[in-house]
């Protein structure tokens, strides 16, 4: 399976959109997404992984990098999941207390940091 990216902006917010597989073969591509978000200025991110079928450590390693980019510029970087087959991949490896995690779009984009 593929890696779907979209974006949008919500208020001061850039959502992207995640659909498929994030794993060691699509993880890149991804990265390249969020890194080219963080150069072009957007620093409040959300990545809504609804759409998301799988992950993997490659996966979790490009979301950890792409919090540091933002945190480097006073941002923040949510997730929106609401999966408890990927949400357990979260609290196995402790992330859970790294990243704050959203029911919805609408609850990641109106939390304040």
């Amino acid at each position: 399976m593929d890696l779907s990216l979209s974006t949008r902006t919500v208020g001061d917010r850039t959502v992207v959109e995640v659909g498929g597989e994030i794993d060691v073969y699509t993880a890149p591509k991804l990265r390249e997404q969020l890194v080219e978000l963080v150069n072009d200025g957007s620093y409040h991110l959300v990545v809504d992984m609804e759409g998301v079928d799988f992950l993997d450590s490659t996966g979790l390693g490009v979301l950890v990098g792409g919090l540091k980019r933002v945190r480097a510029h006073e941002g923040s970087l949510r997730l929106v999941c609401n999966q408890e087959r990927i949400l357990k991949i979260f609290r196995i490896t402790g992330l859970t207390k790294v990243f704050p995690i959203h029911n919805s779009v609408d609850d990641a984009v109106q939390a304040t940091d």
